[in-house]
């Protein structure tokens, strides 16, 4: 294992600068995107752009910018005081970025655990019921899942916020928002309910879907019929023979759409529910076309996509010995 350990780790560091280099080069060559131009202000001194291309490095080669723009990055990760010019900075509002996306961080990871763990077990639940209730209530199920998956996000976020937060004269639910864990944990909970829900459903219906699909795959195999032969419960035959089985493609899945969803795959539900976390702050950078910002969420979230993509292959290796590196 320590070799392949070792192999995940040198590619995690290879996608990174890959990732970091691309982003880089693109927002560089945008069209308009001169920085300089965009932190002058309005009606611009040509020598007041010249000074701040000066003082920000923009003047210099490509590649020397991009070394700068890393240094920077990795500088605003360490503690204590940092000047202006030493740290990953916004180009609009001089902010440390590193800094904001810490701040971003509770509200981010709160809504990515809360709605994980809501559609991971109501995925496995509506899975389940799908393929034992075959051909009954099996119809109903696939019918409400299909329209989770057809729901979008936003769509189903405005609506539920309009009915249940902003309508109502005794409102359900806080209407947006966010309270932190360590200061009310009722409160916390309360503002994240309508945010876990609506960012799981769409997950639900999908891993209810393919969990359905691969424990009827399982029911015809032989190793399923030779434990029903030698006279097992029929419970134990489906968790330990079925589900067991048919649960390693959802370890991959849940990896892979845990990681994009904590790297800013919610920014839909961040925004619409306004818990400035790090989905809202990129939705709030791209709108700005502010580089530095961009940069520091496009990395902080290719980080969990290839760490949890590393995790997901250990877990996978583990459920299935068959495919055990040497």
């Amino acid at each position: 294992m320590g070799p392949f350990i070792l192999r995940r780790f040198i590619g995690m560091v290879a996608v990174l600068f890959a990732v970091s280099v691309i982003v880089f080069i693109v927002f560089i060559l945008v069209p308009g995107g001169d920085p300089a131009d965009r932190m002058a202000g309005k009606n611009p001194t040509p020598q007041n752009v010249e000074n701040i291309r000066k003082k920000w490095g923009f003047d210099r080669p490509v590649y020397v910018q991009y070394v700068l723009m890393m240094k920077k990055a990795a500088t605003g990760l360490l503690p204590g005081k940092h000047g202006e010019y030493d740290v990953l900075t916004s180009f609009q509002n001089r902010q440390n970025v590193s800094a904001e996306i810490k701040r971003g961080l509770p509200a981010t990871f709160s809504l990515s655990i809360g709605a994980g763990i809501i559609w991971l077990f109501f995925g496995v639940l509506v899975g389940v019921f799908s393929a034992v209730y075959l051909g009954t209530i099996d119809r109903l199920i696939t019918v409400l899942a299909l329209i989770g998956i057809s729901m979008p996000v936003f769509f189903l976020g405005i609506i539920a916020r309009y009915y249940l937060a902003e309508k109502p004269s005794h409102p359900w639910f806080p209407d947006g928002g966010y309270v932190s864990l360590t200061k009310n944990p009722v409160d916390w909970a309360h503002h994240l309910i309508l945010p876990w829900i609506v960012l799981a459903v769409l997950f639900i219906g999908f891993y209810g879907r393919v969990l359905r699909s691969n424990m009827l795959d399982a029911m015809n195999e032989d190793y399923v019929r030779t434990a029903k032969a030698k006279g097992l419960a029929p419970r134990r035959v489906l968790i330990w023979h079925v589900l067991r089985n048919s649960l390693i493609p959802i370890v991959s899945l849940f990896g892979l759409d845990f990681a994009a969803v904590l790297g800013g795959g919610a920014i839909l539900t961040e925004t619409v529910f306004d818990l400035k976390g790090v989905g809202w702050y990129a939705a709030q950078s791209v709108g700005d076309l502010d580089l530095p910002p961009i940069m520091g969420v496009t990395l902080y979230g290719a980080f969990f996509i290839v760490f949890f993509t590393s995790l997901v292959d250990l877990v996978y290796a583990y459920l299935d010995p068959r495919i055990r590196p040497a």
